[in-house]
């Protein structure tokens, strides 16, 4: 039998890591034991390691998923968190802006003021209809104790309450009046008729109207609330519209009106020089050639933060391939913010991609997260995080520059915490499924793209702009949970570019979509331009915010 001779620490720590096993001593710092004895140990060290490896990994992931379902969803780190890289790149600014900022207070009357809560004259928008109800004493109660006179108001005291009366439904009946002469009519002459003319319906031959429909858009897609609520609600007010009428409405005059306006927005969006993307998941039930649980996706495109006006814009594709975002931005020459996708890569290389260091920094978060409490500090993953604070510090404190000093203060400010993440980064190592590994992997990888937001002022740090962008679309998922059909996909696309691209121009929703619906019937008679008339820069004042 062949044997092998090793060190009895060796052995020992063979026999503590997988079983206990007999052999003979050979000496005070050696032994003998079979060779296949040996080799048995050394597999089971090595299925040893694989299965701690194995064990930390789903440990990291346990410890994961309870801070995705018990933590706090802000990204946002603690002062401490941050501190040692501050104090390298800027001591002297740090304490400085301490200094400030504990100054900031305002001493009336030796005591520091509060803010208390506005009253009702300071909450509501001026012009707001008033209903003034007086309050006076009775003849009998204002007779003077003292003479018996009746006693004259010298002063009052106002008190402000709101009141809100909810939505009501209000039967609209047009008249339409026929004239004829009667004079000719008893003269025996051919009596001339005249009708009054008919004004163009938002619906031809359906009794909804412009206010009814965009109360039914606005319900659905601002506030979340799905049509069968909806139903409902008019239900119980005594109106039985069912949810397949409102339906009906809502796909009928996003296709005959909103439709033309998403696609002159889309021509506008088109011609800027910095966008943003994103993209999340859709379900869709009845899709030809998929099951009713496929994944679909909505997309989402929209201008930088030097557009004067926003666009946001939605569009529905059945998958998440590179050549859709290639077609929908055909014509485009720029800078196009995304995060990590590879997708993006297709696009054309007039399109410059520029990646997104929030998603760098929440991968290193992940990973701070993964680690049990104890190992936290001074780990890599607290380092990288650190790393990717000071950035977003710093963009903070440059938020109100211009692109061009912006531009100049990167350089000079950020370019150095690069360099030195970089170097960092390469000296760091990790298993390539850990958090940290992925992290790091996501880094170096992204690298060329992280770096490109040097190039032009006006971009930005990360494509958090995009993803708020997005967010109504996911909120609103969270409550009608799926598309019945791909054009109801589309038509909610359409609905949702419209409302965003409201809101980020400072438009009441309800207002621009009654606006819309109640001009572009008759404006677009013989006028195949006429959606240029309702983006939202054309549009009266009074669809605005108040």
């Amino acid at each position: 039998m062949e044997t092998i001779t090793i060190l009895k620490t060796e052995y020992d720590a063979l026999r503590d890591r997988t079983e206990k096993t007999s052999g003979s001593s050979c000496g005070e710092g050696t032994m003998t034991i079979p060779r296949a004895e040996y080799e048995k140990l050394l597999q089971l060290e090595q299925k040893y390691a694989a299965l701690s490896k194995q064990m930390e990994w789903m440990m990291e992931q346990m410890r994961l998923m309870n801070k995705r379902a018990f933590g706090a969803s802000s990204e946002k780190s603690k002062e401490s968190a941050y501190e040692q890289l501050t104090l390298f790149f800027n001591e002297v600014e740090s304490q400085m802006a301490d200094v400030h900022s504990k100054g900031k207070t305002t001493s009336v009357a030796g005591y520091t003021r509060k803010k208390r809560p506005g009253t009702a004259g300071e909450v509501l928008p001026e012009g707001i209809p008033e209903e003034v109800i007086e309050h006076g004493l009775s003849e009998e109660e204002r007779l003077c104790p003292a003479c018996g006179t009746e006693m004259e108001p010298i002063g009052k005291e106002e008190r402000l309450e709101l009141k809100f009366v909810p939505a009501q439904a209000i039967l609209v009946r047009h008249i339409y009046y026929t004239y004829a002469c009667m004079n000719c009519k008893e003269n025996d002459i051919e009596t001339p008729i005249l009708k009054t003319p008919r004004a163009a319906q938002v619906l031809a031959g359906s009794y909804a109207t412009p206010e009814a429909i965009a109360h039914i858009m606005v319900q659905k897609y601002v506030m979340g609330a799905p049509l069968y609520r909806q139903e409902q609600d008019w239900n119980r007010s005594g109106v039985q519209i069912s949810r397949q009428t409102m339906s009906n409405w809502v796909l009928a005059a996003q296709e005959a009106w909103l439709k033309p306006i998403y696609e002159v927005l889309h021509r506008k969006l088109l011609e800027r020089q910095v966008l943003h993307a994103d993209e999340t998941t859709l379900q869709v039930l009845h899709e030809d050639g998929k099951k009713a649980q496929t994944k679909s996706y909505m997309w989402m495109y929209r201008t930088g933060g030097d557009a004067e006006h926003p666009i946001v814009l939605y569009e529905y594709q059945p998958s998440r391939g590179s050549g859709h975002p290639k077609a929908f931005l055909q014509g485009f020459h720029g800078y196009l913010q995304v995060d990590g996708y590879s997708g993006y890569h297709a696009l054309e290389p007039e399109i410059r991609l520029v990646g997104c260091w929030a998603h760098a920094r929440r991968k290193f978060d992940e990973a701070l997260n993964a680690l049990p409490e104890k190992d936290r500090a001074g780990s890599a993953a607290l380092e990288g995080q650190q790393y990717c604070t000071k950035l977003f510090a710093i963009e903070r404190e440059l938020a109100d520059l211009t692109p061009e000093e912006r531009y100049e203060q990167r350089l000079k400010q950020e370019k150095p915490v690069l360099d030195a993440l970089l170097a960092w980064a390469q000296s760091k190592s990790a298993a390539p499924k850990s958090a940290l590994g992925k992290a790091l992997y996501y880094l170096k990888e992204q690298w060329p793209y992280l770096m490109r937001y040097l190039e032009d002022g006006r971009l930005e740090l990360s494509n958090n702009r995009g993803e708020r962008s997005i967010k109504p679309f996911v909120i609103g998922r969270k409550n009608f949970l799926f598309a019945n059909t791909p054009n109801g996909a589309q038509g909610s696309a359409t609905i949702y570019s419209i409302v965003e691209t409201a809101k980020e121009n400072g438009l009441d929703p309800f207002r621009y979509l009654s606006y819309i619906f109640s001009k572009a019937p008759e404006l677009s008679k013989g006028n195949p331009k006429w959606a240029e008339q309702f983006v939202p820069e054309a549009v009266p004042v009074f669809c605005k915010s108040r």
